[in-house]
């Protein structure tokens, strides 16, 4: 079986992700405002409106906070190059949209990291990540001990 090669791939604040906030947003403001032609302006609406603008701030502090760095596979493992920190951990698939991929980077020590991966940030890389991210890690522990200890037949 052969494994993926080694890639690594810059990751980092997302158009797509930009994009669903917007249309998020978009789609509250819709609501709310429809919901205000409706009826009589009361508190209700009020509540809503101030909700929306406090998840719109929390959103776009949330984008602006994504991490950005390159996710590494060495054909062992993930590591996450950010600025002046390294992660080491497990990688797994949330979000395949074929030009966007939602990862969960789960670092031996600390919290889960998201990372948005994007076919546009570099284009030539990206079926080498997506292959790596779909590949399993070589097992050297016991590739290497199969390799060291030849099994032995016993006969009666």
């Amino acid at each position: 079986m052969h494994n993926a090669p080694s890639v690594s791939y810059p990751v980092g604040r997302s158009h797509f992700q930009a994009g669903l906030l917007v249309l998020t947003v978009l789609a509250g403001l819709i609501v709310d405002f429809y919901w205000s032609s409706q009826a009589l302006w009361g508190w209700r609406q009020g509540l809503v409106g101030v909700s929306l603008c406090l998840a719109v701030v929390f959103a776009l502090h949330e984008w602006q906070r994504t991490p950005q760095g390159t996710l590494t596979w060495d054909g062992v493992g993930w590591c996450f190059n950010e600025e002046q920190q390294a992660f080491i951990g497990d990688l797994t698939v949330s979000l395949d949209l074929q030009f966007v991929l939602l990862l969960r980077l789960t670092p031996n020590k600390g919290p889960p990291c998201w990372l948005w991966a994007e076919r546009r940030q570099q284009a030539p890389l990206w079926v080498a990540l997506r292959r790596a991210v779909f590949s399993r890690p070589v097992d050297l522990f016991h590739q290497n001990q199969n390799e060291e200890s030849p099994v032995k037949s016993e006969k009666s």
